[in-house]
C-alpha cells in the first residue's frame, strides 16, 4: 500500500526543511504567546464587566478555550524549534525521536481541536454578547437604587463607574433612566406633594422623573451639568432637550460595551486564525521531517533520497482495514451446525 501524500526529500531540501521549521516554530511560539496574552486580557475584561452580563451568558468560554489552545501552540512551537534544530545534528537527534510522535498527536488532536473550538466560539460571540449585555444592563439599572439591599449594595457604585469610565449613559441612551426608579425611597420626602403625586400617578407605585444620575454628565460640556427636567424645554434657559449630547453622554452603555468587547474578541479571533495556520504548517513539516529521518536512521545528512509522508499506508485502505477488523470483532462467531445424518440405505433384495 502506498503512503499518503509522499514527498521525496534529497539532502539539501531536508536541511532547508529543518531550518525553515526552526524559524516557523519560533514564530508559532511568539504568536502563541501573544494569543495567550490576548486571551487573558479578554478574560480579565469579562471578569470586570461580569456585573453587567447575564449570569447565563457563556462568554467566558471563549477566552478560557483560547488560553488552553494558545498554551498548546506555545508548547508546540518551543518543542518544534528544539526538535528541528536537533535534527541537523545526528548526535543530538536521537533523544527527540521519542518526543516527536506524542507532540504530533497532542498538537493535532488537542491543539487543533481547541483552536477550531475557539474559532467557532469567536464567531458566535457577537450574538451571545448582545443578549447578555441587554439583560445584564437592564438588571443593573433596576438595582441602581438598592444601596441597602444585601447583594446589591455595590450596584450604584459599579454602574456610576461604568458610565464615567466608558462615557455612556443608560442601556441604550439617557432616556432609559426616565422609565425606572433610580432614587431610593429612603431619600424621598413623603410630605412633598410632588413626590406623592408622582408615586400615585404610576401604576406600579414608582417614583419616575425625567432625570439621570450624575455619572451621565459629560465633563467636556461648556455648561454645568443638567440632570433633571430634561424633557421640559422651558426648565433650563438656552438648553435644547433635542440635543442632550451637549450635556450628557450620547451613547448607551450597551452599544459602547458591545463594541469594546467585540473589538477584543475580533483581535483574539484573528490571532487564533494565525496560530491555527502556523501550527498546521509546523505539524505538517515536523511529520515530513520525522518520517524522512526515520528512513535514514535519524541521520539527516545520510546518503541518498528519503521519502516523507503523512501516513504509512493509503488512507482508504487503512480505514477499510480498520472497519473490517471492527466488524469482525463485533460479529458473533457462527455456531457449529450439527452433522447431518446420512439417510438410511435401502437394503438390497436377496437373490
Amino acid at each position: 500500500m502506498a503512503p499518503v501524500l509522499p514527498l521525496v526529500l534529497p539532502l539539501q531540501p531536508r536541511i532547508r526543511l529543518a531550518q525553515g521549521l526552526w524559524l516557523l516554530s519560533w514564530l508559532l511560539a511568539v504568536v502563541g504567546g501573544l494569543t495567550l496574552l490576548c486571551s487573558g486580557h479578554l478574560l480579565v475584561q469579562l471578569w470586570h464587566l461580569g456585573t453587567f452580563l447575564a449570569p447565563s451568558c457563556p462568554v467566558a468560554a471563549l477566552p478560557q478555550v483560547a488560553l488552553a489552545a494558545s498554551a498548546v501552540a506555545l508548547g508546540t512551537g518551543l518543542v518544534g524549534s528544539g526538535a528541528s534544530r536537533a535534527s541537523l545534528d545526528a548526535a543530538q537527534y536521537p533523544p527527540w525521536r521519542g518526543v516527536l510522535g506524542p507532540l504530533l498527536v497532542a498538537g493535532t488532536a488537542g491543539g487543533g481541536g481547541l483552536l477550531v473550538l475557539a474559532l467557532g466560539l469567536a464567531l458566535a460571540l457577537p450574538g451571545t454578547l448582545d443578549t447578555g449585555l441587554e439583560e445584564g444592563l437592564g438588571t443593573a439599572l433596576a438595582n441602581y437604587k438598592d444601596t441597602e439591599v444585601p447583594g446589591r449594595c455595590q450596584a450604584k457604585r459599579l454602574l456610576d463607574e461604568l458610565q464615567l469610565r466608558h462615557h455612556c449613559c443608560g442601556r441604550h441612551g439617557y432616556k432609559d433612566w426616565f422609565g425606572i426608579q433610580w432614587v431610593s425611597n429612603r431619600y424621598l420626602d413623603p410630605n412633598d406633594q410632588d413626590v406623592v403625586d408622582r408615586i400615585q400617578s404610576n401604576v406600579e407605585g414608582l417614583y419616575l422623573i425625567d432625570g439621570v444620575p450624575f455619572s451621565c454628565c459629560n465633563p467636556h460640556s461648556p455648561r454645568p451639568c443638567l440632570q433633571s427636567q430634561l424633557s421640559d424645554p422651558h426648565a433650563h434657559p438656552l438648553f435644547d432637550p433635542r440635543q442632550p449630547n451637549l450635556n450628557l453622554w450620547a451613547q448607551g452603555c450597551h452599544e459602547v460595551l458591545l463594541g469594546h468587547l467585540q473589538g477584543l474578541a475580533s483581535t483574539l479571533g484573528n490571532m487564533l486564525a494565525v496560530t491555527f495556520l502556523l501550527q498546521t504548517l509546523v505539524l505538517l513539516g515536523l511529520r515530513y521531517l520525522q518520517t524522512a529521518l526515520e528512513g535514514l536512521g535519524g541521520v539527516i545528512d545520510g546518503e541518498g533520497e528519503a521519502q516523507g509522508y503523512l501516513f504509512p499506508a493509503g488512507l482508504k485502505d487503512m480505514l477499510k482495514t480498520a472497519w473490517l477488523q471492527g466488524g469482525a470483532a463485533r460479529r458473533p462467531a457462527p455456531e457449529e451446525a450439527p452433522p447431518e445424518e446420512e439417510p438410511p440405505k435401502e437394503g438390497l433384495p436377496e437373490a
